[in-house]
């Protein structure tokens, strides 16, 4: 199990959070159909480290960027969601 470092609460198991997807599937709100659709189901699936958004449903109930390892599941950094967090 992880321990994820809540920027509100603190180091929780992982089990009070909820993994929602990477922060390059989210499709820009002015974004054509094909290109919404690009960014949704058209992406790598590589190893290596990156940046993830998840939620402190059992918790603060925030969103936050999580970047990990894909492999090792080692997280580097976490971060509270705001207005420059997403693209």
């Amino acid at each position: 199990m992880m321990l994820i470092h809540c920027p509100h609460c603190g180091p929780r198991a992982q089990s009070e959070f909820v993994y929602e997807r990477t922060v390059d599937s989210v499709a820009p709100t002015d974004a054509t159909t094909d290109q919404a659709m690009q960014t949704l189901f058209t992406r790598n699936n590589l190893r290596g480290v990156d940046d993830e958004i998840w939620r402190h449903s059992f918790g603060c109930r925030a969103w936050m960027v999580i970047t990990r390892h894909r492999v090792t599941n080692e997280i580097s950094h976490v971060r509270a969601v705001g207005p420059e967090a997403l693209p």
